[in-house]
């Protein structure tokens, strides 16, 4: 006669030794997976065009609001309202367009550190003749000898 022996699985643990490391691959995976993520999406982070912004002291900090306009004027003159460009003849007419609809916004001008000095000043000179009282200047904070590059 044959005699079957039933085993719990508890008594499989008992005999069998105890394993107590623990699998890190899947941990790095998720890691890596995360980190292209954030690599990819930062980059989209920044409203408007990328400019080379001037570096100053002390910037002040303002919110960044979904009623700010951010005007950007890149190193060759080109001038950007969001992310579309506008003749330098145009400018005018255009923030007199968004004026009339929204006469409150913001206004944030982002002037490349290679741009001439009247090429920005042109631009401030079109928001406030149009009527926009909330202007600003968007500059780069200088960074302390111990906070890296």
């Amino acid at each position: 006669m044959i005699s079957h022996r039933w085993h719990s699985s508890l008594a499989k643990l008992a005999h069998a030794p105890l394993n107590a490391d623990i699998n890190v691959t899947p941990l790095v995976d998720v890691c890596l997976v995360l980190l292209i993520i954030f690599m990819v999406v930062t980059p989209m982070l920044q409203k408007g065009v990328p400019i080379n912004l001037p570096v100053t002291e002390d910037p002040e900090k303002t919110p960044d609001t979904e009623k700010q306009l951010q005007i950007s004027v890149k190193s060759d003159g080109t001038v950007y309202l969001g992310s579309t460009v506008v003749r330098k003849e145009q400018v005018t007419s255009e923030l007199e367009g968004i004026h009339s609809r929204t006469p409150d916004r913001e206004i944030a001008v982002k002037g490349d550190r290679a741009v001439k000095y009247g090429a920005v000043l042109d631009v401030l000179k079109a928001c406030r003749e149009v009527g926009f009282n909330n202007v600003g200047l968007i500059a780069q904070p200088k960074k302390a000898p111990g906070q890296g590059t």
